[in-house]
């Protein structure tokens, strides 16, 4: 099968058709045939959660939010020869954030609502697979929690062509959240109608450690992000022979270094979505990172504690895209738009240059409306 054909084949067939085309898939890949958006009584599942699992939740919430909190920018402005320049922070206006079916995962719409909400998104529009044609409680309590009143069944490639064309509801902005390969390549191909928050591949972690890191918490940790799927990848580099005969098991890749700088220049190479560093000396190696999705350091800074209560954003480049791409953050829900009032001294003292410009590039309608500044005001 052509992946980018068959779901170019989706797409194409629910812009055309719209609502009536995702019922049909839905129906197809879920076996669900009912209404698409959860009545209000269906977000209420309070009485269905365990207390302590709602305590939990929240407090995961509050620890996201805190740290979240602190990553809002201030409106940039400063002043030079009478004019005023800078940027304006302003949110994206309406998202939709994308949940895998199948098992809970609150963490995962954590991860995106609490800095979308942050940010000021006011319009927030879920979409689930259904199980027997209902969304995972958890899920349905966390949108509770954020304030999200719009929770769709609907899974797939046919959810990000329903988020992104508005089918069977408004159409959004910009589409959060990871999924499998249909979904991933929805989003590829939507890019541009709407925005993405990126495209992310299999589950990474990579542990650079010595002598003075305990075996069984590198292997358990290794083991952690192996837990998401069989294309998962795990990397040891180690100056430690005996851990490397420790953690040399199936699917960890091992590699033996000289000496701890190595091992930092090699995970560079690898840029993977999570850096452990568990060594004597770990804030001694940070400098040396140039290219993760997230650094952890030291014994008690596990991925698997980021992933869920560190409070840091769990959404992070896989695949290399470390090298040019970074965590989720508030900024992802803001647009910076640039902001000038230039004073008339500053203008007539520099419109040459543009005049010139202009010139150069044979743009003579930009070059007129600089110059027709410079001429003195008619009474």
């Amino acid at each position: 099968m052509n992946l980018k054909k068959y779901v170019d084949e989706i797409l194409s067939d629910i812009k055309s058709k719209g609502k009536e085309a995702v019922s049909r898939y839905t129906e197809k890949f879920d076996g669900f045939s009912g209404p698409l958006k959860l009545d209000r009584e269906d977000l209420e599942v309070s009485s269905e959660i365990p207390d302590e699992d709602e305590k939990t939740i929240k407090r995961i919430m509050n620890r996201v939010k805190n740290l979240h909190e602190r990553q809002f920018p201030e409106d940039d402005l400063f002043f030079q020869e009478g004019s005023i320049y800078g940027r304006l922070y302003r949110s994206v206006e309406r998202i939709g954030i994308y949940v895998p079916g199948g098992q809970p995962l609150p963490s995962s719409l954590i991860m995106s609502g609490v800095p979308a909400r942050i940010a000021g998104v006011e319009e927030i529009a879920l979409t689930s697979p259904p199980t027997d044609g209902k969304i995972d409680k958890y899920t349905r309590y966390t949108a509770g929690l954020l304030g999200i009143k719009e929770v769709y069944r609907v899974g797939g490639a046919q959810a990000i062509g329903a988020l992104a064309y508005g089918a069977g509801m408004e159409p959004v902005d910009k589409i959060f959240g990871a999924g499998n390969k249909y979904v991933n390549e929805a989003k590829r191909q939507v890019y541009g109608q709407v925005g993405i928050d990126g495209l992310a591949g299999p589950s990474e972690v990579c542990v650079v450690a010595d002598d003075t890191a305990r075996p069984q918490e590198v292997m358990a940790d290794l083991q952690s992000q192996l837990e998401h799927g069989d294309d998962a990848r795990a990397w040891l580099l180690t100056t430690s022979e005996s851990l490397a005969k420790y953690c040399n098991r199936a699917r960890v890749e091992v590699e033996l270094l000289s000496d701890l700088q190595s091992c930092m220049n090699r995970a560079n190479e690898i840029a993977p979505e999570h850096l452990e560093i568990n060594t004597e000396e770990p804030a001694d190696l940070l400098e040396s990172v140039r290219n993760a999705g997230a650094v952890y350091l030291g014994e008690f800074t596990p991925s698997a504690a980021a992933d869920y209560f560190l409070g840091t954003n769990h959404v992070l480049p896989t695949g290399r895209a470390a090298r040019f791409d970074s965590v989720l953050t508030v900024r992802d829900f803001l647009k910076p738009i640039s902001f000038a009032w230039t004073s008339e001294g500053e203008f007539r003292g520099n419109s040459d240059l543009g005049e010139r410009m202009a010139e150069i590039e044979g743009m003579s309608a930009h070059g007129n409306s600089l110059e027709v500044r410079k001429n003195e005001k008619e009474d």
